[in-house]
């Protein structure tokens, strides 16, 4: 199964199917020449695959292998998952099911 978690990085292990992300960092929008503050500014919907949970099995309990790896670019969904922060760092725990895509 997916034995190559690096949760050591972030210092969160996933538990189960859960993905653990990092949002793609944006730059600061100027519209018009007004400078739009963070808490206006819509949340990213490109992260980075950080860290693999276990993994889920299915009904003969037989793993069932994740479609992401550690590493790739992915979308999701603007609400998705639970935010946590661990020091300066921001990321999210999401469902592998609620990743729209891999990019690229």
């Amino acid at each position: 199964m997916a034995k190559d978690n690096k949760s050591s990085t972030a210092g969160i292990k996933p538990l189960g199917d859960r993905v653990l992300l990092q949002r793609k960092e944006v730059g600061e929008e100027v519209k018009g020449g007004i400078i739009i503050p963070d808490s206006a500014k819509e949340k990213p919907q490109e992260a980075t695959v950080i860290a693999l949970g276990t993994g889920k099995k299915d009904k003969d309990g037989k793993d069932v292998p994740f479609d992401v790896k550690v590493g790739d670019a992915v979308l999701i969904g603007k609400y998705s998952g639970t935010e946590v922060k661990l020091g300066d760092a921001e990321y999210i725990l999401v469902r592998e099911e609620e990743i729209l895509g891999v990019i690229g």
